[in-house]
């Protein structure tokens, strides 16, 4: 991080104002990088699913037409694995990358959307399955240990391509950078779903500006923490 000062303080006020001044600010490049986000997610298989024409009669998954919709929906379950898994990490790992970038009151640069394929693809294909797997068990066990694990680990995607650290130095540096600021990021997650919800009341399309809002308003918490650490020798 060269010739970057950052003066707000790591509290959820500070990091909301300086979210908002940057969604004011470069909203046009970091909208551009929440549609591609957007599109990668792409259509919900179950959904699509679940408004096929069966009747439930169970004979007709012997017929050669339903056998060949259901080779069809396998192949697009694997290509739709194969995107959440292989491809759409790089996005939005390149995605958190330009709200940092915003941040930093730099200009976004929409290259980082891809870049990941060419460079740091393996840690951050790593670096994201191993963070679900983490959630995943976190939730399993139950509710808490789940939340607790998604604050803890809310910045590897930051620290993968702001200090190019490998999968596990990821997580191990998110868990020690967000240390004593657990319930910060926790409220930071509360206030979001409120965010998105006043979104999704403005028209629907209030969702863009409002996710915008959320992901600055946590690239500025963790820029935030990352100088005051830095400038204490803590991390």
């Amino acid at each position: 991080m060269e010739n970057i000062k950052y003066f707000h303080k790591p509290t959820i006020s500070e990091s909301l104002g300086n979210g908002w001044f940057t969604t004011k600010k470069y909203f046009l490049w970091l909208f551009l990088a929440v549609v591609v986000c957007a599109i990668v997610n792409g259509p919900n298989i179950q959904h699509t699913m679940k408004n096929q024409p069966w009747n439930g009669n169970w004979h007709e998954m012997f017929t050669p037409a339903f056998a060949t919709l259901g080779i069809a929906f396998a192949l697009l379950a694997i290509v739709s694995l194969a995107m959440f898994f292989l491809v759409r990490p790089v996005i939005f790992y390149g995605a958190d990358m330009m709200f940092v970038q915003a941040v930093r009151d730099q200009k976004p640069d929409l290259q980082l959307l891809f870049k990941g394929f060419k460079m740091n693809y393996l840690n951050i294909i790593l670096s994201n399955l191993i963070k679900t797997i983490i959630l995943a068990i976190g939730f399993v066990m139950l509710l808490i240990p789940g939340i607790l694990f998604a604050c803890r680990l809310a910045f590897v995607s930051y620290l993968v391509m702001d200090k190019d650290l490998d999968p596990i130095r990821a997580i191990e540096e998110s868990w020690r950078l967000t240390k004593g600021y657990g319930w910060t990021i926790f409220g930071l997650g509360i206030l979001s779903f409120f965010i998105c919800i006043i979104g999704l009341a403005m028209l629907i399309v209030g969702i863009f500006p409002a996710i915008i809002l959320i992901n600055s308003t946590f690239a500025s918490l963790y820029q935030s923490i990352l100088t005051h650490k830095e400038n204490n020798s803590l991390y």
